[in-house]
């Protein structure tokens, strides 16, 4: 594969299986919307060199078109449906991470190793949830994190998720990388949302989303600074999986990103969008100091799902040190592994200001199409509450470390 080709796979065998031709059809869209049972449809969105190793063991060919209401107990328990109905290649792209995938089940892990402190007797009634992120007034501190091509998972696509999202009060994160436009995506839904930036190779084709992302006066550009190269996806390199979604970008071949990324180019994503940068993918102090000294307003604490580079930390473990480091002066969100309400809690109590979640939401919009994707979010608050309620916290602002044992 050749240099150029790597940047557009985006580590590997990224994202994909969906071509936009098909889901950016608003009367495909809307045959989706007004399913009210589960139902498939022929996915000529795969790309053939996918499809054609599918289909062998009686496993589902076709992504998910049903839009309807799905019981959510317990978020773990949506990836083993989700599977009976994605198709594997596609399956395999969104739960699958690195190498021996240790990262990945340690973002999970990590959160385990911190305990609540509940506290009774405050007098408290039930508590306000609700906090401002990016200048939005969201139901919790949560957003749907990036997710390359969510057609993937559903018919639907983005706009699904656009619409989800938005019926539970949390903020979107609209990919660089999607099967829609990122003008579809907005108009989808009246919802907060952010837009994620991997910088194309292509100055003019950087400029040009960028100046997208500014019209559409999303709240702010995160860039992702740690998929620049391949990483070893092994799951996606058994099902040769490959291929990209290129929603957003007119010339597909304009679809190749900047290895060589630099503090200049931070500069001129903020320069041409006019939004407030956040950088994706930072796990160190150091980093997050040198961020806040170049003007970054925020930080993504993340190590991309456990999907770049296996055997870093999880972005949990490194959230506390992040925190001090930064002394309150950007805003801190935090994705990888939450997959309970008390994991945000814990995670604002560490120095959070929001966490991110994505494939918890992938799985319920396979289910459910934009149905599900509230019902994940709507789980997650509801467990939010009674935590806080448990642990005698009334507002999201008392959420603090006092809240919490260390193990």
């Amino acid at each position: 594969m050749s240099k150029a080709d790597r940047r557009t796979f985006l580590s590997g065998a990224a994202v994909a299986g969906v071509a936009a031709g098909v889901t950016t059809s608003a009367t495909r869209v809307a045959a989706a919307e007004n399913t009210s049972g589960p139902g498939l449809i022929d996915d000529t969105l795969m790309r053939s060199d996918v499809t054609a190793q599918k289909g062998t063991g009686g496993e589902p060919t076709t992504v998910p078109t049903a839009v309807q209401k799905i019981d959510v107990v317990n978020l773990r328990e949506l990836e083993s449906r989700a599977q009976k109905i994605i198709p594997i290649g596609n399956f395999d792209y969104i739960a699958g991470g690195a190498g021996d995938e240790w990262t990945m089940r340690e973002n999970e892990a990590a959160y385990k190793r911190v305990q609540i402190a509940p506290r009774f007797l405050t007098g408290h009634g039930k508590p306000d949830t609700s906090a401002t992120l990016m200048g939005a007034k969201l139901s919790m501190p949560v957003i749907a994190s990036a997710v390359g091509g969510h057609g993937i998972a559903h018919v639907s696509a983005e706009m699904g998720t656009a619409k989800g999202a938005a019926a539970s009060g949390v903020m979107m994160t609209v990919p660089t990388l999607s099967n829609q436009t990122m003008e579809e995506i907005a108009a989808a839904s009246d919802g907060p949302k952010c837009f994620q930036v991997y910088f194309p190779a292509d100055k003019g084709a950087a400029r040009d989303i960028l100046q997208r992302a500014k019209a559409l006066k999303f709240a702010a550009a995160i860039v992702t600074v740690d998929a620049f190269v391949a990483s070893n996806r092994e799951r996606n390199m058994r099902n040769h999986y490959r291929g990209g979604p290129v929603g957003n970008f007119p010339d597909p071949k304009k679809a190749a990103f900047k290895e060589d990324l630099n503090w200049d180019d931070i500069a001129f994503v903020r320069e041409v969008s006019g939004l407030p940068v956040y950088l994706k993918g930072v796990l160190t102090p150091a980093m997050a100091k040198e961020a806040m000294a170049h003007g970054v307003a925020g930080l993504q604490i993340s190590n991309h799902g456990g999907r770049q580079l296996d055997d870093v930390p999880a972005s949990f473990t490194v959230l506390p040190a992040i925190a001090d480091a930064v002394g309150g002066k950007m805003t801190l969100i935090v994705d990888g592994g939450v997959r309970r309400g008390q994991d945000v809690f814990k995670a604002l109590a560490l120095g959070a200001n929001a966490v991110g979640i994505a494939r918890p939401f992938m799985y319920g919009l396979a289910l459910g199409g934009w149905m599900g994707v509230q019902a994940v979010f709507d789980r997650l608050h509801t467990e939010l509450t009674m935590t806080m309620e448990l642990a005698g916290v009334s507002n999201i602002a008392g959420i603090t470390r006092d809240a919490l044992y260390r193990a």
